[in-house]
């Protein structure tokens, strides 16, 4: 009886041999599929994986603790969690699961929320723009040189979608961005590669609460429960549009099971030949420019 008692697993043991069996191919090796196709981590980083309190950061986070754990080569990980002015059951929800997962949290408060209160044009842009300047302003006050955020694959397919059809461009999402207002700092994406269902089903799986939208301005009135941030380029897109998309490529998939696959795929097979304009180095340009070259 005692043996069985020393072998039986703690929650968190749960947790994590879920990932690394039953979720193995749809969490953990796309995980490791995209460090390594993006040369994402690197010897000596100093990484902070920022955690929201929803499904994705906090499941980021956990991997990124396994990975410390395994990996053969050295590098940091801090767990930083931002409080822009949360109500108080979500705060506990975010304080409680890190316990719960056993996430070694660094909460640090801003008055975020207060000041976008205030703003009547793109109040869900300036705080967007708030957040990541925050994020990045600790992480690099902690010492670190990558900041990690939680956007997955379906960040990834919707995002191109909802640019070609409300945004008028073809645009994508990198895996990882140099800091332009924060030197040697740099944004990545260990999570590019896994798909946003599998997310949700290993969250049911073991039975975990996450929180939701925990922004103060959805809750005041219908038009601004409809403003989201586009998570690639910080434009403001509204909560239905992407809904909408959602629902299209669910309805897509119905038909071709490999939509969101094909979607992917093609933000690596860019045939720029092929278009009579685009951006570069955010200038304009005309496939003019070289056509009698060729």
């Amino acid at each position: 009886m005692a043996e069985k008692q020393k072998r039986e697993l703690s929650f968190v043991q749960k947790v994590e041999r879920s990932i690394s069996t039953t979720y193995r191919e749809r969490l953990w090796t796309p995980f490791i599929t995209a460090i390594k196709k993006y040369k994402l981590i690197e010897e000596g980083d100093k990484i902070a994986v920022c955690i929201s309190g929803g499904k994705d950061s906090m499941l980021l986070a956990k991997l990124m603790q396994m990975l410390l754990r395994h990996t053969d080569f050295q590098f940091e990980v801090k767990y930083l969690v931002m409080d822009p002015g949360y109500n108080k059951v979500n705060r506990e929800k975010i304080e409680s699961n890190a316990a719960l997962l056993e996430i070694p949290i660094t909460v640090f408060e801003t008055n975020i929320f207060d000041v976008t209160e205030k703003v009547v044009k793109s109040p869900c842009y300036v705080c967007a723009k708030m957040r990541r300047g925050h994020l990045y302003h600790m992480a690099k006050d902690m010492g670190c040189n990558k900041i990690a955020l939680g956007h997955h694959m379906s960040d990834v397919i919707e995002t191109t979608v909802m640019a070609m059809f409300y945004g008028a461009q073809l645009q994508g999402m990198m895996p990882k961005l140099r800091s332009q207002n924060f030197d040697g700092m740099e944004l990545i994406r260990p999570m590019y590669c896994i798909n946003e269902q599998d997310i949700v089903n290993w969250t049911k799986y073991n039975c975990l609460e996450f929180i939701q939208c925990a922004c103060r301005m959805t809750s005041r009135t219908a038009e601004q429960e409809a403003c989201a941030i586009d998570n690639a380029s910080g434009d403001v897109i509204s909560v239905s549009k992407r809904k909408e998309t959602k629902e299209l490529i669910k309805r897509l998939k119905r038909i071709n099971p490999n939509i969101e696959k094909n979607i992917f795929n093609s933000v690596h097979a860019v045939c720029i030949e092929t278009f009579p304009g685009y951006k570069a180095g955010g200038e304009q340009h005309s496939f003019l420019e070289d056509y009698d070259k060729s």
